[in-house]
């Protein structure tokens, strides 16, 4: 029986699938503290994070489905996945690469392409290889031309869980021809547990002094503005849900948060993020990156219309997302941090999401 569940009730069977040709399964990472984190490499997906409560009981931090099939026909298709080649969004679907213009992405989210087209990384099975225990490393080659973007592109991501309650996820890609590239990871947390209605009552802090306003299609506008002043400012510890419904512009056009924060960071080097914690658990997520900018986005679009994993339903801000990344619509945005990877460079990046109590 054990073998064939997880830690999170999952059945480890229906997870097994054929899907154009390919074979999708779960696989269950478990360290010395006994966390568990499961990961199919059907988008390359975190399906069930088990992480310690302040009482030592373990709580699934991460909304997702119970089967392939579900997430075959999910209303939220980035449930904990890999989007890719470009997470979030590039307006109107077009760019520019050395003077050959790309206009053929799909439009897929307003007038703009979102999370890599119709279907990107999230809907692809990765080639996976479990390494030990705590290590599995997926593998993706996207051919030449795939949703409009140019170059073959070898992608590997791995995850690790530490025996410090820690999920570090590196990301490795090489292309044959310059392309634009912004992945990361969509998982939606809630530190309450997964199924728990609202995460208002999460304190957050995010370690940026500005963000990027959008318009109403979520494009940035160009330039980056303080967070000082606004409902937008989580330098110092704010609730979730405390500022939420101002009456903002920024907040009105996304129904909530859905912005990307510029670290308080040079270069590439690994560095805090973010902290979060629920008050109902004492469980608390510090993220660290390389990344320059990270998405909060407060699972504004939920419906709660579906079951998700065993009797759960994920009603509107029932989770957030930290996505850690580069900047939307970069790649016509020369003034921000390049996303452009050209054959002979090598794209690296780390993102790790650290779990304690208080």
């Amino acid at each position: 029986m054990k073998d064939n569940y997880t830690l999170s009730s999952l059945a480890k069977a229906d997870f097994n699938q054929l899907i154009e040709g390919k074979q999708t399964a779960l696989y269950v990472l478990s360290n010395a503290a006994g966390a568990e984190l499961c990961i199919t490499n059907y988008g390359a997906k975190i399906v069930s994070l088990m992480v310690p409560d302040r009482d030592g009981k373990l709580t699934d931090v991460v909304t997702g489905h119970k089967s392939i099939a579900d997430y075959l026909t999910s209303e939220e298709p980035y449930f904990g996945a890999i989007c890719g080649r470009y997470g979030n969004r590039i307006a109107k679907g077009r760019f520019e690469i050395d003077g050959t213009v790309y206009d053929q992405l799909a439009i897929n989210n307003g007038p703009n392409s979102l999370h890599g087209g119709l279907k990107g990384f999230n809907a692809k099975v990765w080639d996976a290889t479990q390494k030990d225990t705590q290590t599995i490393e997926l593998q993706l080659i996207s051919p030449d031309g795939e949703e409009g973007f140019p170059g073959e592109l070898h992608t590997t991501v791995t995850y690790q869980l530490t025996d410090d309650n820690e999920v570090i996820i590196s990301y490795r890609a090489v292309t044959t021809k310059p392309t634009v590239l912004n992945l990361t990871n969509h998982s939606y947390f809630n530190l309450s547990g997964a199924g728990d209605p609202y995460v208002g009552d999460h304190l957050l802090q995010i370690n940026a002094d500005y963000y990027l306003p959008t318009d109403e299609t979520a494009i940035p506008y160009g330039p980056k503005e303080k967070v000082e002043g606004t409902p937008m400012d989580f330098r110092t510890p704010h609730t979730v849900g405390e500022r939420i419904n101002d009456d903002f512009e920024q907040l009105r056009f996304g129904k909530g948060y859905d912005h990307t924060y510029i670290l308080n960071k040079e270069g590439k080097e690994l560095s805090f993020c973010a902290r979060c914690s629920s008050p109902k658990t004492g469980i608390v997520m510090e993220t660290f990156t390389t990344e320059p900018g990270v998405q909060l986005y407060t699972g504004n679009w939920m419906t709660g219309n579906f079951e998700g994993k065993p009797g759960q339903r994920y009603p509107e801000r029932a989770a957030l997302c930290l996505e850690t990344q580069h900047f939307p619509d970069s790649p016509n945005k020369p003034e921000y941090p390049s996303t452009l990877l050209r054959p002979g460079e090598t794209f690296l990046s780390t993102t790790i999401y650290q779990f304690s109590v208080e």
